[in-house]
């Protein structure tokens, strides 16, 4: 699910980044430190008050605007299992919850037989469908490929937002290597709590960004309790008033529960894992 696709803070956003990190040198000789969280953007002092402790946002040469990730076909392989992230063929997650304005929503993510060249990759399509209160507001198409490390990279989508059975846009559409729009990280292959990805970019479109608050966490929902959860930050510079947390299992291969934290308000659980060979 890539519920971000958000507009312009952008310039705002960078210049309290750097702002954070010039107050964080001359204070205590660090550039990512939990001290200086309140300097970066409001969502995130908002979000720490959530209880978990949360870094302070860096742009640097490794996540910020001039992100130019190598890609060579060779070094992509099939198909993908990281834990975190394992997308198998027939594999579908289903998720329930409500959103901000108090409709009911489900999502269902589907791990498609189908692949689509992006860049010279077999990348694996995925689609996801949601629900509000019984009506298709978004049909996408997600493509996703592992690289030999075993980071799961994200090389676009073909994104429709429905209504009465129609199409009536496809705003948040892009493929890496088409109009200047580059691949980024969706999950990392040996995630360390502060750092901070790339999910995706193009510019002034497609600026999802990620951050990883713990591998640790514990998470009870309807289906099951689950430990050792990846916690997750997500946001993006073009709207930074806006934070999500997501919960990934190595159970379940996926999102466990997802939930605004700024910003907006809304939370999704899962509710059923289904196979093509067995339901559950």
């Amino acid at each position: 699910m890539k519920p971000f696709h958000m507009k312009p803070f952008y310039y705002l956003f960078t210049f309290l980044c750097f702002h954070s990190l010039a107050v964080a040198k001359c204070q205590n000789g660090e550039g990512n430190n939990a001290a200086n969280s309140s300097e970066s953007s409001p969502a995130l002092s908002a979000a720490a008050s959530d209880g978990v402790k949360v870094n302070a946002i860096i742009l640097d040469d490794t996540n910020g605007g001039d992100q130019n990730p190598i890609i060579d076909p060779a070094n992509f392989v099939s198909p993908i299992d990281n834990p975190y992230f394992a997308l198998t063929p027939g594999k579908v997650w289903v998720y329930k919850g409500t959103a901000e304005n108090g409709e009911t929503e489900r999502v269902e993510r589907e791990v498609t037989h189908d692949t689509r060249m992006v860049l010279g990759i077999a990348t694996t399509v995925v689609r996801d469908r949601v629900w509000k209160d019984g009506e298709l507001e978004e049909d996408t198409f997600d493509w996703y490929a592992q690289d030999k490390d075993g980071n799961v990279w994200y090389f676009g989508e073909d994104s429709k937002e429905m209504e009465d059975g129609k199409v009536v846009s496809t705003a948040g559409s892009w493929e890496a290597g088409v109009n200047g729009a580059k691949p980024g990280i969706i999950m990392k292959a040996n995630p360390q709590v502060g750092e901070v990805y790339r999910q995706e970019l193009l510019k002034g479109e497609a600026e999802d960004m990620g951050q990883i608050l713990s591998l640790s966490q514990s998470i009870s929902i309807g289906l099951g309790s689950y430990k050792n959860c990846l916690q997750t930050q997500d946001w993006t510079p073009l709207e930074p008033d806006i934070v999500e947390y997501k919960f990934y299992s190595k159970e379940v291969g996926n999102v466990v529960m997802e939930k605004k934290v700024a910003g907006k308000s809304g939370q999704l659980e899962l509710i059923k894992i289904k196979n093509e060979k067995a339901a559950e």
